[in-house]
């Protein structure tokens, strides 16, 4: 008897799926068995033949791993090579709902390993944020403070043994199926929209393919939500999430160290290994893996250019509408000049796919391939992310997203920005060889990203504003040193100055940072790289057509910002705003076409609108501001210098004139009668604020003060600016005159900024935008901030009710009024 039970235990095998189970059939001397219950203690997994598991009505996929569907399963047969070997796990969003990021927006990344353990297959999580070399005695230090912690353990369902390799099988459906939250939704989007739980019912699996050095993993998620973006009668999000699964080089590429003065995109590693006498992070670049043959070598030292090893290849979309391929190919191949610094020719190629009868098994999932996407989508934009080794930095494979709607902002970046002095823009619909030069333009942008490269927001700054205007100058050396600068089109160039360059291309400073993180040192290492790339960095270093300038997300250094031009923000923006004075008298002509309503008229004069808060951007940046130049010891000069004295007075004298005394200009009835039944008073207080507010903002003010205690009489101080603040933005009180509703408008909101100044302190920044945010930090309430924000009010509180006495016009006394009241209840608040 307790053999037959044994018997039963060795052969009978229970799955248990999706709330499901069944129970293998057996035949016995002849006889059906019955179908048993699992006894108590029975392992709920049992190895089976391959045969019983991958079935002849298997769909089987062969790639990295063969994936295996059956019976509403899938398998991955893992070769034995494979296991222990380092993958990457890349998880996105493939496709959205509305207001929820935008397709192939990555949500996660992470390196993996498969590794077997007694019966089972366990996916462990792989870090290398910490490193020590393995012949090092602290390497076992280490590898005990850096545990790998098990993602998933699946019982082996197989084994499959052949003359090419050994493999173990295993069911990966619930991995994809089920709530596995390192390969879904993150963690921060889930509060924001009050996520409760995975709904198992409407949550499954679209596709799982096989490539040869990759997986990619499709699949719905629908997550029960109470606060859903869009479709809130559904109590739901559903999404489809991209897990791509790649192998990584059995040998990493030679590393380059990063250094800040090259913008790059890089990644970090505490180095435990180090002779520092502390545990300090190496970090270095995200680069394509460009190679000399060995054959070539002698001619590379010689000087020659040279082909790579393997060059860097981009297919264009076959949903791209042929009209647009010739321009993306070429914004691609633009980039060849600056590899050409790097010692290759033909370094990165555009290439059009092979047709489907071609290549049937081509697709733009096969990681061997990078492919500009063209996508179906409102998005106005492009973005380039890459896939790097993070062993290494080596990038593996990038894909461009390029959103159909990316059209409509070049179309309106370059009407408001060029259309004063370029009839090629004096209209909503531009012909064909335009738009395709501006699809140019953004291609090259955005494959810049691929290379390794991050926005350059200091390059535009090198040039003398002057220098836009001049048709020589700007024919060679475009509008900034770098594309990867946010230096749109040039506003900056008037009617008269001949043909100037409209565009930035790949500029004197892409060539630099190109050299400098491509170009090969034979025979050293990569600390021994070290030495020669300080050379070339210092070669240039007095030359701001070489700088780097990092983005801000809050702006410190006003010469490193975005969408500005030229050296000379209060100058350059004065010219762009005379443009703009040309460009509104021609809103109603130049959007015009009969029997179309005045949606293009709105949006264009949104547009102006948008543009001129720039403008008052980029010069209220100035004040307050401090230069960022990264140096190092082996260089002189300060890294942070604060703007002189005479060119923040400048700005805000400019502020007064352009801003704050109403732009009448823009207050054209013939626009506002077609657009609108009420909004532009409003929309002139919204703008005025809302650079008022960044004027009197808690960072701008304590940098001021810091100002004054370094650099004394040289400095614009937080006094200097609080008088001449009030003093335009108050001048009626003096002269008497009327205040219309627009700068009534505007000084409540001033009252208003300095309620917030004398009672809240620093908003915080929210924990999702912290990394990205530049700003200075202070305690209003322990500062001399409310100090003299109290005395400001209380002078505007006398000179409130002294006009209020003297003037004439009932609407401005009633107003003067209520500002001395509001300001006595700030002062003196009721308890």
């Amino acid at each position: 008897m307790k053999r037959n039970i044994l018997w039963l235990l060795i052969f009978t095998v229970t799955f248990t799926t999706s709330g499901y189970a069944f129970q293998a059939k057996k035949k016995r001397k002849g006889k059906k068995t019955a179908v048993q219950k699992k006894a108590p203690g029975q392992k709920k997994d049992t190895v089976m033949p391959y045969t019983k598991v991958i079935t002849k009505q298997a769909k089987t996929d062969k790639g990295l791993f063969d994936v295996h569907f059956v019976n509403d399963k899938y398998y991955y047969e893992i070769p034995d090579s494979l296991l222990n070997r380092e993958m990457l796990m890349v998880t996105r969003i493939a496709k959205t709902a509305t207001g929820i990021g935008f397709g192939g927006g990555k949500q996660n990344t992470q390196v993996l390993r498969w590794q077997k353990k007694n019966k089972q297959i366990l996916l462990r999580v792989v870090a290398h944020q910490i490193f020590a070399a393995d012949s090092l005695p602290i390497h076992e230090a280490v590898v005990n403070s850096n545990f790998e912690p098990v993602l998933y353990a699946f019982p082996i369902k197989a084994f499959h043994k052949d003359s090419i390799h050994n493999a173990t099988v295993i069911d990966v459906t619930n991995l994809y199926k089920k709530d596995v939250k390192a390969l879904g939704f993150p963690a921060a989007n889930r509060k924001t929209y009050k996520i409760s739980k995975l709904d198992d019912a409407r949550s499954y699996i679209d596709t799982i393919r096989s490539y040869p050095l990759n997986i990619e993993a499709r699949h719905i998620k629908t997550y029960n939500a109470a606060e859903p973006p869009s479709n809130a009668s559904t109590g739901s999000i559903s999404l489809e999430m991209s897990n791509s699964m790649i192998l990584l080089p059995k040998t990493p590429m030679k590393r380059r160290y990063f250094d800040q003065r090259v913008g790059w995109f890089a990644r970090g590693q505490v180095d435990y290994g180090l002779e520092a006498q502390e545990s300090k992070t190496v970090r270095y670049l995200d680069r394509w893996r460009l190679e000399v043959k060995e054959e070539d070598i002698a001619k590379f030292n010689r000087g020659e250019l040279v082909v790579p090893k393997k060059q860097i290849v981009y297919y264009i979309d076959r949903a791209t509408p042929k009209k647009w391929r010739k321009y993306i190919k070429q914004g691609i191949e633009d980039w060849q000049v600056a590899f050409e610094e790097a010692g290759f020719k033909e370094a990165i190629i555009a290439k059009d796919p092979p047709s489907v009868e071609e290549d049937p098994d081509w697709s733009p999932e096969d990681v061997r391939y990078s492919v500009v996407r063209y996508l179906a989508s409102p998005i106005p934009n492009a973005n380039g992310p890459h896939v790097s080794d993070p062993r290494s930095g080596e990038i593996l494979e990038s894909d461009i997203n390029w959103y159909h709607n990316v059209m409509t902002l070049l179309r309106n970046w370059f009407f408001v920005q060029t259309a004063a002095i370029n009839p090629n823009a004096q209209n909503v619909a531009f012909k064909d060889e335009v738009m395709g030069e501006l699809i140019r333009f953004v291609s090259s942008h955005e494959v810049g990203h691929t290379l390794g490269l991050p926005h350059n927001m200091g390059s535009s700054a090198a040039y003398p504003v002057e220098s836009l205007r001049d048709p020589e100058f700007t024919k060679k050396y475009g509008t900034a040193p770098s594309i990867m600068d946010y230096a749109r089109f040039n506003y900056v160039a008037q009617p008269g100055d001949g043909d100037v360059a409209l565009m930035p291309k790949i500029g004197i400073y892409d060539k630099h940072s190109i050299r400098w993180g491509y170009r090969p040192i034979i025979d050293k290492t990569a600390e021994g790289e070290k030495k020669t790339l300080d050379q070339w960095i210092l070669k240039h270093q007095n030359d701001p057509m070489y700088r780097f300038g990092r983005q801000q997300f809050g702006v410190i250094d006003p010469s490193s910002q975005t969408e500005d031009l030229g050296d000379d923000a209060v100058n350059a923006s004065t010219y762009g705003i005379k443009n703009l004075k040309r460009i509104v008298p021609n809103l109603i002509q130049w959007t015009a076409e009969d029997g179309k309503n005045y949606d293009d008229l709105e949006t264009m004069y949104g547009q102006v609108l948008a543009q001129y808060n720039r403008y008052m951007g980029h010069v209220s940046s100035n004040i307050g501001g401090v230069y960022e130049y990264y140096k190092t010891y082996d260089q002189e000069g300060a890294v942070y210098t604060h703007v002189t004295k005479e060119n923040q007075k400048r700005a805000m004298k400019f502020l007064q004139e352009e801003l704050f005394s109403t732009p009448q200009w823009l207050l054209d009835n013939t626009i506002f009668n077609k657009i609108e039944s009420a909004g532009s008073v409003e929309r002139i207080r919204n703008f005025q604020s809302r650079t008022l507010n960044r004027l009197l903002e808690h960072g701008r003010m304590a940098r001021l003060i810091e100002n004054e205690t370094l650099n004394t009489n040289e400095a614009y101080t937080l006094l200097d600016m609080m008088s001449e603040l009030r003093s335009g933005l108050w001048s009626e009180l003096r002269n008497g005159r009327t205040i219309d509703v627009y700068r009534r408008n505007l000084q409540r909101a001033y009252v208003d900024r300095m309620e917030f100044l004398m009672t809240k302190e620093q908003p915080k920044i929210p924990a999702n935008i912290r990394r990205f945010v530049v700003r200075t930090n202070v305690n209003a309430s322990q500062s001399d901030i409310r100090a003299v924000v109290r005395a400001e009010l209380t002078t505007l509180r006398k000179d409130a009710r002294s006009a209020a006495s003297r003037t004439a016009d009932r609407m401005t006394r009633y107003h003067l009024l209520d500002i001395a009241e509001r300001i006595s209840n700030i002062l003196e608040p009721k308890k």
